[in-house]
């Protein structure tokens, strides 16, 4: 997805995304919300959609009658979700492997196919919208409403900290490879395949551990007070 293709709504979204990774914006930090659209040259209406955006993904908090704040959201807690999410999205592959049509296989390809050319071009971010695209597929290809419903909705609580795996060096490239062993298991119908593909495609382990808590770090996440903020894949 081009960045000139996003709403204002979301390239505010990112842009926030990015102050708080970057320490610019820190744990317990007032939003103004007038403050920001003079900030980004921006109407009222694209700020409220943006903060309701990060409010969902957890990034920030809002008050009654004292404002909205960036929020503290621990490692630990993070590391949970993703592993709740590794096993949705495992689930959704298991179904998708069985249950997918010729059209969404279709779909399936071609969010793929644009996957590998936001990776060619080395744009994070871009490759990230393609990516939630490429999953999304997989979701309705389950033909379960309430499971995708469900990945859909913790995928966007971790959001930020999804774009922030994409940061780590090489990390493009690892999930395009991810995603060719899942279009590969799904194409051959092989369910217990496509589950386990897409669970190690989510699931945080190993070295991907160790680089994911220290993007977490060098970013700021972990601060004297206990823990801060982040974004992700």
């Amino acid at each position: 997805m081009d960045i000139q293709k996003r709403s204002n709504a979301q390239r505010l979204r990112d842009a926030l995304e990015d102050d708080i990774i970057n320490g610019r914006r820190t744990p317990g930090e007032r939003l103004d919300p007038e403050a920001l659209c003079r900030e980004f040259g921006v109407s009222r209406t694209p700020v409220r959609e943006a903060v309701q955006q990060l409010v969902a993904s957890g990034l920030v908090t809002v008050s009654p009658k004292k404002g909205t704040f960036v929020a503290r959201v621990g490692i630990d807690e993070l590391i949970e979700m993703f592993e709740v999410m590794a096993e949705l999205e495992g689930m959704c592959g298991r179904l998708a492997a069985r249950r997918i049509g010729g059209e969404e296989l279709a779909a399936l390809r071609e969010a793929h196919r644009r996957c590998e050319t936001a990776a060619q071009a080395g744009d994070a971010d871009d490759y990230y919208y393609e990516n939630e695209a490429f999953h999304d597929c997989i979701y309705r290809a389950s033909h379960n409403g309430f499971l995708a419903g469900e990945a859909r909705q913790l995928k966007q609580r971790l959001k930020p900290y999804r774009r922030l795996q994409l940061q780590v060096r090489q990390r493009i490239g690892s999930s395009l490879q991810e995603h060719r062993e899942i279009v590969a298991a799904i194409e051959a119908g092989d369910a217990a395949r496509a589950e386990q593909a897409m669970r190690d495609h989510v699931l945080i382990q190993g070295e991907r551990f160790s680089d994911f808590v220290a993007s977490v770090r060098r970013f700021g996440a972990d601060r004297a007070d206990g823990v801060g903020e982040i974004a992700a894949r």
